[in-house]
């Protein structure tokens, strides 16, 4: 197991993308402490990752809150001295035209899709510097880089996670605490079928797999960069979208 011995906060785990790399992250021996903001939503992801493993803890807070991540990472100091993986996973989708785009709609995709990451990773890497090892994954998107209409706001709030992954790369190194980020394509998440049919349909048409990616595949990429098999990996974006093209 890749991940034995190892402990994990993933945000935004209680469905897609984050369900699937909690998932991935338990089999391969990891402790994860899963986390989402309604307590409902959480248990229930735990209920379903359990199994026969009870190596699954809840931790649930605002991450886009930054007096509720203080005290989120003070209660799981008391419960776990140490911190090896962070994956910042939680995300929102807010489409507008540019013209139609509120100061409410930008002010929240910034706070959970990017400051949420600086909060985590400002805690995080504290406690990952006692022990001089652990891995930041950020959550980017193939958005960031290539940028679509109509998404202004969620992709400026993912491209600016690639500025960050890639400084604090560099500020952590020497601690080796290794920062990443995956961008995902389009994969087969409740997010990609909220969107219309027609936009669904061009989005698949620019896919040279010609399929939808599933969660687990960002899942497999995850697993690569938390464990050892990425020990000389740090500042990277990985895309994972099938040759995607918008």
């Amino acid at each position: 197991m890749l991940l034995s011995g190892k402990i994990a906060i993933v945000t935004g785990a209680t469905r897609g993308i984050g369900f699937a790399i909690a998932k991935l992250f338990i089999e391969h021996g990891a402790q994860v402490f899963v986390n989402g903001r309604d307590e409902k939503h959480v248990l229930a992801a735990i209920d379903r990752l359990k199994g026969e493993h009870d190596q699954v803890q809840p931790i649930i807070f605002d991450i886009s809150d930054d007096n509720a991540v203080k005290t989120a990472f003070q209660t799981f100091y008391k419960s776990s001295k140490k911190l090896d993986i962070l994956v910042n996973n939680a995300g929102i989708l807010d489409d507008a035209l540019i013209g139609m785009v509120t100061r409410d709609q930008i002010e929240k995709t910034f706070a959970t899709n990017t400051f949420s990451s600086l909060y985590m990773s400002q805690y995080a890497a504290r406690l990952m510097a006692r022990n001089k090892f652990g891995s930041i994954i950020n959550m980017s998107s193939i958005i960031a880089t290539t940028g679509n209409s109509g998404q202004a706001v969620y992709s400026g709030s993912k491209a600016a996670l690639i500025g960050i992954t890639k400084s604090l790369a560099k500020e952590v190194a020497h601690l080796n605490i290794r920062v990443n980020a995956i961008a995902p394509g389009f994969i087969d998440t409740d997010m990609a079928h909220s969107i219309p049919a027609k936009l669904f349909q061009e989005r698949m048409d620019s896919i040279k797999m010609k399929r939808i990616g599933q969660p687990k595949e960002v899942a497999g990429t995850a697993l690569f960069l938390a464990s050892e098999l990425s020990s000389y990996v740090t500042g990277q974006v990985i895309g994972v979208d099938g040759g995607m093209l918008i």
